[in-house]
């Protein structure tokens, strides 16, 4: 462990670092205030033991500055040493942020003593912090396992209910448009009974990292929706701006080029796209996450009622009349 010794007695920093040495202690040095605050941002000592009475700023002042540069959840034992001994002086140099207080000359049994008391205070608060770190770490994960598809790595359909009301709050309050989208593979009941099961998840695996790598903005989100269908949460884009992004993310779907023999409409995997946008809020008859997602619904069934492998994208408004022919969802 290191310790760092702020002294300007010469005599006196010797004779602490040759027992500091002796104890199997690495002695770091330091004759004013400001080389001592200097040292300790620098080594990154585990105890301090600190003169009050110093050139330039004071003990007092240099545990001040220490406890100002230390990081979250860090804890280094500060341990004063000093000529004075009344009340008022200890009490000061506490309240500054010391934490013990030994009056010169220092006996070598007592400062030993209180070395070794520390050492085992500090090794507890860095164990405590190595076990806080690791619970957070395992909290993270635990929320990411709750928030994530499993099979493909992208966000499930949780995540997704969440993420498209906060947007819809969000963009209703800044007056913004929301675009919502939702792909389905094409044919892939067929895929799947062709491939089997392990082939259609590995599909599903690609297609999902096709289209989440076709969005180009940290604030969107693609989800697993169900099955073989994922769903995009498009904030602050208009239909103009969703037509461009779903051609993009079909067209990413169609270049992996993932052989399905059993497609009418061709020789490889591919995504049928639907989508609405609309302004939450202000745009009649939308008025909830939920109407969006059913106009996003009607548009899907009018991109695989035209032919599928193609993107159909719409102002909310054109989608309130309900369409005359519906197709089922994963043909």
């Amino acid at each position: 462990m290191k310790v760092l010794v702020v002294e300007d007695t010469a005599t006196t920093a010797a004779v602490l670092v040759r027992h500091l040495e002796a104890l199997g202690f690495d002695a770091i040095v330091a004759k004013n205030g400001e080389d001592g605050v200097d040292a300790f941002v620098r080594e990154r000592p585990d105890i301090v033991l600190l003169d009050i009475l110093l050139p330039g700023i004071d003990g007092i002042e240099v545990a001040r500055r220490i406890r100002a540069q230390e990081r979250d959840g860090e804890w280094t034992p500060v341990i004063y040493l000093s000529a004075k001994n009344d009340d008022a002086a200890i009490e000061a140099g506490l309240s500054a942020g010391g934490d013990d207080y030994l009056t010169k000359p220092i006996s070598p049994v007592v400062l030993t003593a209180k070395l070794r008391a520390m050492q085992r205070l500090a090794q507890a608060q860095k164990s405590l912090l190595l076990l806080t770190q690791r619970l957070d770490e395992a909290n993270r994960r635990l929320q990411e396992m709750v928030h994530v598809d499993g099979l493909t790595g992208v966000a499930n359909r949780r995540a997704f209910d969440a993420r498209l009301s906060e947007e819809w709050r969000r963009c209703a309050r800044l007056e913004k448009p929301l675009t919502l989208l939702l792909f389905d593979i094409d044919y892939f009941k067929r895929y799947n009974d062709s491939r089997g099961h392990l082939g259609g998840d590995d599909a599903l695996k690609r297609v999902a990292q096709a289209l989440s790598g076709a969005l180009q903005r940290p604030g969107d989100l693609l989800a697993r929706y169900g099955g073989e269908e994922f769903a995009a949460v498009l904030p602050e884009v208009d239909d103009e701006g969703g037509k461009i992004v779903a051609e993009r993310m079909r067209a990413a779907v169609a270049a992996l080029r993932i052989p399905h023999p059993d497609s009418p409409i061709g020789r490889s995997i591919t995504v049928s796209v639907g989508g609405a946008s609309a302004l939450p809020g202000k745009t009649a008859r939308v008025d909830s996450p939920a109407v969006l997602l059913d106009l996003a619904d009607r548009a899907l069934y009018r991109a695989k009622a035209a032919g599928r492998n193609r993107a159909v994208v719409l102002p909310a408004a054109m989608l309130t009349e309900p369409d005359s022919e519906a197709v089922a969802p994963g043909a």
